[in-house]
């Protein structure tokens, strides 16, 4: 994708190196800082319940505070910056095959302010769509001030969103997977563009450690499952399969409700999911934010099944709620989260008809398995959801069965019919914006018949 007011220019694979890793520590720098910023300001629901306790009044003002964070991300969206909606990986996609723009100069402060107001509005949305678009917008501003060719400037966008994910979960091998696997249709492969992902990421990486540390963000105590145990993963998978395919098609079609609704009530999805999941962050906590808080509350509480439904139909629609509203914001977590619980589900299951297996470690295996199932059948990027868990939840050892849930939620969604999640919303954009070129057009059109 490229480039600038002046001719692009071909570089030696030396300068687009150099260039690979300026990016990496750039993206891992802007990462950071969204982290942080999104981490410090989520804060504000516990001080409201520690000044106020959860008395009406502190509920009014959460949802106020809700309300308050959530339109504005919206505001700054739609008056500044529409390319900046949602998680952004889309965009990415399509921008790497020329199909869509990158403006950075919008997408840079609209994504990094407005992603911190949704994230912490008590939304439940991801960090990691945000830090990926970051990325590939600190790439495309490299790409333009160094006048890149087409091809390296694809290249250097793929190495940014790579970064970019590499700073959202401090899993560097996750995201050179994922531009791999997850971009493969619009990648631009070589060995060239390939060694410049792998060192923006490593450079990404090394910079999220040294300001955040290197222990795995979902830290887990595990322990290898014995292979006889390996059916119920296996019927795991296809109960994951199924969910992704649903979940997709329900992202999609609460996307088109929630623009039919805005269209006669501009700003009502946000106000409505703000205000909601702003009461929320006092009432229920567990049912807000990214889910990676509530991943570790309920590997420690232990929830029976009647808790772990709620929570499973809480999080499933609070996702899609909060992601049609169309502030930045990204699924990656929250899909996380609800396959942790449809994990413990399973580890419950599980232990109660086979009293020899614990639950301490049916529970850790069977959530990090399912992470990476759903991930597999949601984004049908089966290695990247392997990897992603892993290094995750630093449970190495679980690898084979993540491996055996990850494939059959892949063939289970296939045989489904399902889609990858990416790949329908990128051809949604593309339709929304031939059909916004196409009323142009007949406006265009009409004038002079109106004016005689």
């Amino acid at each position: 994708m490229p480039t600038s007011a002046g001719a692009a220019v071909a570089i030696s694979d030396r300068r687009f190196y150099a260039y690979a890793l300026l990016t990496g520590v750039a993206a891992g720098l802007v990462g950071v800082a969204f982290h942080f910023s999104v981490e410090f300001i989520a804060r504000w629901p516990r001080v409201l319940r520690k000044t106020f306790g959860e008395e009406a009044l502190s509920i009014g003002l959460a949802a106020l505070i809700g309300v308050l964070f959530a339109t504005i991300a919206l505001f700054l969206v739609r008056r500044f910056a529409p390319e900046a909606a949602g998680s952004g990986v889309p965009d990415v996609e399509g921008a790497m095959e020329g199909t869509v723009a990158v403006p950075w100069r919008r997408i840079l402060p609209v994504k990094f302010f407005g992603g911190i107001l949704a994230l912490s509005s008590g939304m439940m949305l991801g960090r990691e769509g945000p830090t990926i678009h970051l990325g590939a917008s600190v790439a495309a501003a490299f790409g333009e001030r160094f006048r890149l060719n087409s091809i390296d400037g694809r290249a250097l966008l793929a190495a940014g969103g790579a970064a970019g994910l590499a700073a959202a979960f401090n899993a560097p091998l996750a995201a050179i997977l994922f531009v791999i696997e997850e971009t493969r249709r619009q990648f631009p492969y070589s060995l060239r563009s390939y060694v410049g992902v792998m060192l923006a990421s490593i450079l990404s990486g090394v910079v999220t450690t040294g300001l955040g540390g290197s222990r795995p963000y979902l830290e887990m105590a595990a322990f290898e499952m014995d292979l006889w145990v390996l059916p119920a993963f296996l019927v795991m998978g296809i109960t994951l399969g199924a969910v992704g395919v649903f979940f997709n098609r329900m992202l999609i079609a609460a996307l088109d409700l929630s623009a039919r609704v805005a269209a006669r009530v501009p700003y009502a999805p946000a106000l409505i999911v703000g205000s909601v999941l702003g009461a929320a962050t006092v009432v229920f906590p567990l049912a807000n934010g990214g889910g990676e808080a509530m991943i570790m509350r309920v590997l420690e509480d232990h929830p029976g099944y009647l808790a772990l439904i709620v929570l499973l139909v809480l999080r499933f629609f609070g996702v899609l709620a909060s992601y049609a509203t169309g502030v930045p914001g990204g699924i990656f977590a929250p899909i996380l989260a609800i396959a942790t619980v449809v994990g413990l589900f399973f580890a419950h299951a599980v232990t109660d008809l086979l009293p020899m297996v614990t639950i301490s470690h049916a529970e850790p295996a069977f959530a990090v398995a399912a992470m990476a199932g759903l991930f597999s059948s949601t984004i049908r990027a089966p290695l990247v959801g392997v990897v992603l868990a892993l290094e995750l939840s630093g449970a190495y050892p679980l690898l084979l069965p993540a491996l055996l849930t990850a494939a059959v939620a892949y063939l289970t969604a296939a045989a489904l019919g399902g889609k990858p999640i990416y790949e329908q919303l990128l051809e949604r954009t593309r339709a929304l914006k031939a059909a916004r070129e196409a009323a142009a057009k007949a406006a265009i059109k009409a004038a002079p018949v109106a004016a005689s």
